[in-house]
Order: C-alpha cells, then sequence, then structure tokens
C-alpha cells in the first residue's frame, strides 16, 4: 500500500510488521482504511480490566454487525458489548492475554501501535456533549470530536518554558500567563481568517473553536532552575506550569467570549456547568490562582474556546529554539545533528557550561562522554549534583514520568504526546507500565516506544587509545546493567517487584 507524505511524496509502505500478529486474531482488518503512519489502539476501560486475567475472553465484533459499540463508552459500552456477546454476535473470540501479547510483541519490535485509552479521554473531555470521540491525530495529544460532517481541526502553538526562569532560578508564572493570554488570541484569529480546504473542517473549526497549547524546554527549565528530573521540586513545578497555562487560557478564552459571544456548541458542556478539568480528574489546584474567581467569571460570560491544552511533540520547533522537545527529559548528553553541511556531534549546552565553568571539559571528558552513549553516570571525575540534575531518559524512572504526565493531566483538557522510553523491553515491563499509566488516569498511555539500539554508531569517532587509560572506572557496568535487568523483570503476578511499578 502507500501513503502520501507532508511534503507530496508517495511512498510505499510494508503494514505487516505492525499488523502481522494482531491481523492474526483480528481478522478482517481492512488495510486499505488504516493509516500506517498512526495505527493505534483505541482501548475501553471494560475490556482493559479483562487482561487482568488469564482466563478472560475478549469477543472480537465488527461494526457493522455490532452497531453503536464505537459510538458509546464507559457503562453504556460495557452493557451494549455484553449484549451483544449474549447473542453471540462476535466475529470471533479469544483470550485477552493472547491478543494484549501481540500488541506488546508488536510494540517490542516497532515502537507502536500507540495507546490511548477511550474511557479516560471522553470522560474527561469538555466536548462530551457533542458525541463520543473515537480517535486521535498523529501525535496522539489531539482528542476531538469528529463525525461525517466534520473533520476535527487543530491549531496549535507552543511555549518555550526556559524563557521564564530568571537569573536568580525563579519562575516566571505571571509572565507565562501573561504570553498565554496573548497565543489564545491570536490562535482565536487563526480561526477565523485560516484558509479551510475542505467544509467539514470549516464546520468544525468555527462551531467548536478548539486550540492546543503545548511546551517544550520542560527539561531545560528544570535545569535552569537546578531541579534534578525526579525531584519533588520539579515535580510541584510541572504541574504549576500547567495549571497556570490552564488558568491563563481560560481566562483568556472567558474575556473573548465577553467580547465576541460563545463558541457555538457552549451550552451542555461540562465548562458550561462549572466542571473543569481538574475537577473530572478529582484533583485539587495549588494555590497559584483563585480558581474560585475565575469559575465565577466563566459562570457569566462562558468561554470562546472548547478545548485549550494540548502539548505536542515540538520536534522542529524546538530544534529552531535549541531546546529539548515538548515535555521530555534529555535522551543523551551527546548526539549527533544532521543538517545540509555534514553532520556534527551536539553537547548538552546546560551540561557543557557546568563542565567548562567547573574546569573538567577537555578532550578526555568528551571521550568519556561518547564512551558513555551520552550519560554522565560513570564518569567518576563528575560531581554527584551534575549526575542527578542531568541524568538521561533512560536513568529516569518511567513511573515518574507516567506520574509527572498524570500530575500536568488534571490542566490538559486534550491530551499529552507521551513517548516511553524503556532500553530493553520485555512484555513484564511494558504490560506493568501500560497498566500504571491506565489507572493514573492517562489519556494517552504511549505515544511511541522508544529503546536503545543494539549498535552506537556515534562511537566511531571515539579516540580509543585515550579512552583505554579510563576503562578500569567502568569494569563494573555491565554487572550494574545485569542487576538492574533482573530487578526489572515483572509481571501481573508481581508487580511489586517491578521499579516500573514498586519503585
Amino acid at each position: 500500500m502507500h501513503v502520501i507524505k507532508r511534503d507530496g511524496r508517495q511512498e510505499r509502505v510494508m503494514f505487516d510488521k505492525i499488523t502481522s500478529r494482531i491481523q492474526k486474531l483480528c481478522y478482517g482488518l481492512n488495510t486499505e482504511f488504516v493509516d500506517p503512519v498512526s495505527y493505534e489502539i483505541s482501548i475501553a476501560s471494560y475490556r482493559y480490566s479483562c487482561a487482568t486475567s488469564l482466563l478472560e475472553d475478549w469477543s472480537l465484533m465488527c461494526p457493522s454487525d455490532c452497531p453503536g459499540l464505537d459510538e458509546c463508552w464507559g457503562e453504556e459500552f460495557e452493557k451494549l458489548y455484553i449484549k451483544y456477546e449474549q447473542e453471540g454476535r462476535a466475529k470471533r473470540v479469544v483470550k485477552a492475554q493472547q491478543l494484549w501479547y501481540a500488541i506488546i510483541e508488536s510494540q517490542t519490535e516497532t515502537g507502536t501501535p500507540y495507546m490511548l485509552y477511550k474511557d479516560a479521554c471522553n470522560r474527561k473531555s469538555n466536548q462530551q456533549n457533542l458525541g463520543t470521540i473515537k480517535c486521535s491525530n498523529l501525535c496522539t495529544e489531539i482528542v476531538e470530536y469528529t463525525s461525517k460532517d466534520e473533520v476535527a481541526v487543530c491549531n496549535l502553538a507552543s511555549i518555550a518554558l526556559n524563557m521564564y526562569v530568571t537569573p536568580e532560578r525563579t519562575f516566571d508564572f505571571q509572565k507565562l500567563a501573561s504570553v498565554t493570554k496573548v497565543i489564545v488570541k491570536n490562535l482565536n484569529k487563526i480561526i477565523d481568517i485560516n484558509y479551510y480546504p475542505v467544509q467539514e473542517a470549516e464546520n468544525s473549526n468555527k462551531r467548536h473553536r478548539p486550540i492546543g497549547i503545548g511546551v517544550q524546554g520542560l527539561a531545560d527549565a528544570f535545569i535552569l532552575m537546578r531541579f534534578p528530573f525526579e525531584s519533588a521540586e520539579a515535580q510541584l513545578l510541572n504541574t504549576q506550569i500547567f495549571e497556570t497555562i490552564y488558568y491563563a487560557a481560560l481566562e483568556s478564552s472567558c474575556e473573548l467570549a465577553a467580547e465576541f459571544g460563545l463558541y457555538e456548541t457552549y451550552a451542555g458542556s461540562p465548562v458550561s456547568k462549572g466542571i473543569l478539568q481538574y475537577d473530572m480528574w478529582e484533583k485539587t489546584p495549588t494555590d497559584l490562582w483563585d480558581w474560585a474567581a475565575l469559575k465565577e467569571k466563566i459562570a457569566k460570560h462562558g468561554v470562546r474556546n472548547s478545548l485549550l491544552l494540548a502539548p505536542m511533540p515540538t520536534a522542529s520547533t524546538a530544534q529552531i529554539l535549541g531546546n529539548n522537545e515538548s515535555i521530555e527529559p534529555y535522551t543523551s548528553n551527546i548526539y549527533t545533528r544532521r543538517v545540509l553541511s555534514g553532520e556534527f556531534q551536539i553537547v548538552n549546552p546546560h551540561l557543557l557550561k557546568d563542565l567548562t565553568e567547573r574546569g573538567l571539559w577537555n578532550e578526555e571528558m568528551k571521550n568519556q562522554l561518547i564512551a558513555q552513549n551520552g550519560s554522565i553516570q560513570g564518569i567518576p571525575t563528575i560531581p554527584d549534583d551534575l549526575k542527578e540534575l542531568y541524568k538521561t531518559v533512560w536513568e529516569i524512572s518511567q513511573k515518574t514520568i507516567l506520574k509527572m504526565a498524570a500530575d500536568r493531566g488534571a490542566f490538559i483538557d486534550q491530551s499529552q504526546s507521551l513517548n516511553i522510553h524503556i532500553a530493553e523491553p520485555n512484555y513484564g515491563k511494558l504490560t506493568s507500565m501500560h497498566f500504571y499509566g491506565w489507572k493514573q488516569g492517562l489519556k494517552t498511555g504511549m505515544y511511541y516506544l522508544r529503546t536503545k539500539p543494539a549498535a552506537n554508531p556515534i562511537q566511531f569517532t571515539l579516540n580509543k587509545e585515550k579512552l583505554k587509560e579510563m576503562q578500569n572506572s567502568t569494569s563494573n557496568e555491565e554487572e550494574t546493567k545485569e542487576r538492574n535487568k533482573a530487578a526489572m523483570v515483572c509481571s501481573l503476578e508481581n508487580r511489586d517487584e517491578c521499579l516500573m511499578c514498586g519503585s
């Protein structure tokens, strides 16, 4: 089959790697109608819970024979599903974990399919008064209603968070709120004057007026504040950043509604009933902002936009500003950047500055950094405070990543593009990771699964003669790696022993 790339090129795509195992169980999947670039699985909570039992069956149903299943969620889905099961309408019945392991195996080999949780996406959506949300976009952060008459549109902008860290190492929440309000006004202008290639897109965008504000440089902001990614200070700042953006976006949208009117489908939405995103998560905001006053203002004027926040990957725009992507930690402290003029080795600029100021940066340090694949944890001359501050994503507990996603999720009314990084994935690690994210209430459980490559091409540039002098300091690395690997192996029956769930 072929797909059309963003630049208009037609490219042949072999879809078998992602779907072959799943197709063996779910026969009848028509790949002509599935986009191989964004293959994802939307999972209802009722069926997800079945995977916890080896004995539970999972009935595979055709939407033509079982109408309405794709149009409902929650208890309504469960009742209709059980009804169709009892009527014998299933095309095939498999063990829940048989299908689950097919998904896990595909993720281990290809990094996909993506995981979205249908019930969470609908239960916590301000568009739930429109109907059932059935899908997301390519990057899994846009969760909007679609129908035969409406094509959902995402109107996006990202905020460079590192720009709000002051020289005194405080975070300027007032400035962040001010810029967020400007972004809301600008995106509303875009909705009004944009060119729409199809009428269905214009119908959707002008009726519901959704926008998606995201971020970049969260890891950079933590480093500038001197907060290790896993620290309590970083976790609080993470929450307060998104609380600030959500508050300011709502306030700006309310002010626009007072001037230009409500969005067309406002009536019946959760916000129209005084229910904000954190209410749907059953979370309490910090005391940073006056939420009670804002709710009173919204009750009087309403809002101009149905949706406001959607942290996107920012893979291209973050490069322009020299920031780390989106909400993610640094994947490495040294990497290769390819441009038209050639390939260049880039060192984390914050780390380079710190090492230079402490008189530690030299050719030997560069070689050690390359030898350690961008990690500084095994370099004995680097102080412990820097080792904590510059942990890569491979050295950060994915439980922390998921918890921070849930913390900020209480202020994200769409969803967030959330990559998971596991160096050596297996069934146990992935299963416990998915279940932890699901129980945390995430809408997007996983965008891509990132794993470590078997080979490290950047090491071909390494001066191995100079490296020989430093080999003694890393002799125990393999032994430590094996211990960590054994400690991380877990299963549904032994979750407490897994660092993914129990740490």
